[in-house]
């Protein structure tokens, strides 16, 4: 599939407002003179396409890795090998080129895209753009509190309360407390107080939330899913239950 077939089928409300620009100027770097940008726009304001999702994801990446002054290679590494595996080697060559345009431009208003991103987007499909969001930061083993500061950032214009986000973060850290906060819980909770959770997050963070987006976003949605069971297990085990 060649790269204006790719990003012309699978995107929709993601095409106007400031990712529609961002999108714009990579794409006169990577399309030739004959490809008509302008004719593959279109307002089509729907549910999240998995383009939709996989073009925000790659805005907000490229803000992230820059976030600690430099763009390490393990991070862009990361970008790759999971676009590799969500939508296949020649989707994700596509996407990868266009994220490493979309990363040289130096004016994204974060607020701006976030703003848009939240009111096309439905909560759980943005509760996976944050979880994709750390997975990058911690792809060079160290995630610095730069970059831990843009996801809070994105994150809050995203409309992701603290408590999410927390839980989200947890994921990807280990200390005597990451079970509970990954649950939104208090280290003092009740074995109840601990299924109650556990409930509400496992249906919070339930792949099927994020069906429309496409298999290729089942993974990272699964994984969200796993951690929440394997925090249930650890607080179980905990208790003595």
């Amino acid at each position: 599939m060649g790269f204006s077939k790719w990003i012309g089928a699978s995107i929709g409300w993601s095409f106007g407002g400031p990712i529609g620009a961002i999108i714009g100027l990579a794409l006169g770097s990577l399309l030739d003179s004959s490809s008509k940008v302008g004719s593959l726009k279109r307002a089509d304001k729907t549910q999240t396409r998995s383009g939709d999702f996989e073009v925000s994801l790659l805005v907000l990446a490229s803000i992230v890795i820059k976030a600690d002054g430099k763009q390490d290679q393990r991070e862009l590494d990361f970008v790759r090998a999971q676009f590799v595996q969500m939508y296949g080697k020649e989707r994700a060559n596509h996407a990868f080129n266009l994220f490493k345009e979309i990363s040289k431009q130096t004016n994204i208003s974060t607020r701006q895209v976030c703003l848009q991103i939240r009111q096309m987007m439905d909560h759980a499909s943005r509760l996976q753009l944050i979880h994709f969001l750390f997975g990058i930061a911690k792809a060079d083993n160290h995630v610095a509190d730069s970059e831990v500061d843009a996801i809070s950032r994105i994150a809050s214009y995203l409309g992701i309360n603290l408590r999410d986000f927390e839980s989200i973060k947890a994921m990807f850290y280990k200390n005597s407390d990451t079970a509970y906060k990954i649950l939104e819980l208090n280290t003092n909770a009740t074995m109840s107080e601990i299924k109650a959770a556990y409930r509400k997050m496992a249906k919070k963070y339930h792949p099927d939330k994020v069906l429309h987006l496409g298999k290729e976003h089942q993974k990272g949605a699964q994984e969200k899913f796993r951690k929440v069971q394997e925090a249930y297990e650890q607080l179980q085990k905990e208790k003595g239950n």
